[in-house]
């Protein structure tokens, strides 16, 4: 509880790149202006550079909740198991107040998937203390969710190197 404010609902959704990319930067200058921050990534299993930061900062922390497999394949059963231990442990952070920010990346993917509900996500962060700003990304935002926000970001592409073939690259996408 490192700020004397108000927290937000922010929302970065869309199919363009740049919804973690901004919730990173929310969490850095948070972080260098003394705050602390939870970073809960959904759906992803894998190390990712932004794990580092952990390292660099005692007030961050990072969980993934996802086995990262299946964006490709249909969600598993264990996918479900990931995303349903990610949403109560978030639940359970997000009703401390210990965090100043709390970031759900990914987590509007897991309601497309049908991995959690919507109204668990907006339940969810109704219940944080009034000061913790909250972060959600993810492709495919219900209006629900963008009702119950305060600030949405729709990141669109228009023109995408993926699109030619380039894999994600270190340092740049993960």
């Amino acid at each position: 509880m490192g700020f004397d404010r108000i927290g937000y609902i922010q929302v970065y959704c869309g199919n363009g790149k740049g919804k973690t990319t901004a919730a990173l930067g929310l969490s850095l200058r948070t972080l260098l202006s003394g705050g602390s921050v939870f970073f809960a990534q959904f759906c992803k299993g894998s190390e990712t550079a932004e794990m580092g930061l952990c390292s660099l900062f005692d007030t961050f922390v990072i969980e993934q909740y996802g086995t990262g497999n299946f964006i490709i394949n249909d969600p598993t059963d264990e996918d479900r198991k990931q995303a349903r231990t990610g949403l109560e442990h978030c639940r359970s952070i997000l009703s401390s107040g210990h965090f100043d920010m709390v970031v759900l990346d990914e987590i509007i993917l897991c309601v497309f998937y049908q991995l959690v509900t919507i109204e668990e996500i907006i339940s969810m962060i109704r219940s944080r203390k009034p000061w913790v700003e909250v972060v959600l990304t993810g492709r495919k935002a219900p209006q629900e969710l963008i009702d119950a926000a305060d600030l949405v970001t729709e990141m669109k592409k228009i023109k995408h190197y993926f699109d030619r073939g380039v894999k994600a690259r270190k340092g740049i996408e993960f």
